[in-house]
């Protein structure tokens, strides 16, 4: 399968590296940032961690022509890069290319869908965790199941099956659902409880569950969320979000959250696609969301005191 990971960040390194690991994928990353793209095609992507230490050689571009039409592209930009990303990469997208977006947040398959259609578009969530300790060099810090689903549901999907079959070789324990809307929300409603409080505290994501103070956070920002969520009529896919987003916690202990991940680095986060999600969508039902409110409002003015910062 010839595949096109978009975004070399953790989650983009993380799967380009793995999926590049067998001879029957032709793998590339497309990177808009030139110096970075030559770093990891001369030095390839090293992973540690869990999954133990190896070094992946990757076809990796910053020219859109040297790729060609691809079978299947893997959307791994933050989301408020979604809409450039998107742009970018239509010159590799083909009749039948398929498109995965493993994003945070939502809101992300409608502006792909807005470009490339709906037919085209992958919705998937992964618990797979990963932390990005320099350019092409990555820590896999957590494993979980990767669940995808056509946006467009079609019967006797062979190539949906083809993407599914080519993430479990990988090595990505992975299944189908129907219930994409649900798989995008439930993932949200994960990182509602992690993200923001990781990004403010500091602690890595097991660390959360084992202080009072942030466990009872966590629950309070979660419950709002399943409240936004029963208002929209949306099903969740698990049964009990709290007892999820705490075991994701565990399953993730030693990861870095990738708004942490931003934060330390003094970069932009994603908080306005998540938290900050729940109090824009509580809004439109009339509902109070304090907790992510208060989280949203925290995680933006860290974002623009990085300066003024005392450490």
């Amino acid at each position: 399968m010839k595949i096109a990971v978009i975004g070399p960040g953790a989650m983009g390194c993380l799967f380009g590296g793995f999926l590049a690991k067998s001879p029957e994928n032709e793998v590339w990353i497309l990177d808009k940032n030139l110096a970075r793209a030559e770093s990891i095609r001369d030095n390839g992507i090293k992973i540690e961690g869990i999954s133990g230490k190896s070094s992946v050689k990757i076809n990796v571009t910053h020219n859109l022509k040297e790729i060609g039409i691809c079978d299947l592209i893997i959307l791994c930009v933050k989301s408020y890069d979604t809409d450039e990303a998107i742009k970018n990469a239509k010159g590799i997208v083909g009749k039948d290319t398929l498109v995965l977006t493993l994003q945070n947040g939502i809101g992300n398959i409608e502006r792909i869908g807005k470009i490339v259609g709906n037919e085209k578009i992958i919705g998937g969530v992964t618990s797979q965790g990963a932390t990005l300790l320099n350019i092409g060099s990555i820590r896999h810090a957590g494993k979980g199941e990767t669940v995808i689903g056509r946006i467009v549901e079609r019967s006797d999907d062979i190539r949906l099956e083809a993407v599914l079959d080519t993430l479990n070789d990988a090595g990505f324990e992975t299944k189908v659902s129907a219930n994409v809307e649900g798989l995008i929300w439930s993932k949200l409603v994960i990182n509602v409880g992690i993200n923001a409080l990781t990004a403010i505290t500091r602690l890595h994501n097991g660390k959360l569950i084992k202080f009072s103070g942030t466990r009872e956070i966590l629950k309070m920002a979660v419950l709002e969320a399943v409240e936004v969520t029963k208002k929209r009529g949306i099903s969740l896919i698990y049964e009990d979000p709290v007892q999820k987003v705490e075991s994701v916690c565990e399953a993730t202990a030693a990861n870095i959250s990738s708004m942490l991940q931003d934060v330390l680095r003094q970069k932009r986060t994603e908080i306005d696609f998540i938290n900050g999600a729940i109090v824009d969508e509580g809004k439109r039902y009339g509902m109070q969301t304090p907790v992510n409110a208060v989280l949203t409002n925290l995680v933006r003015t860290i974002e623009t005191s990085y300066k003024e910062a005392v450490c």
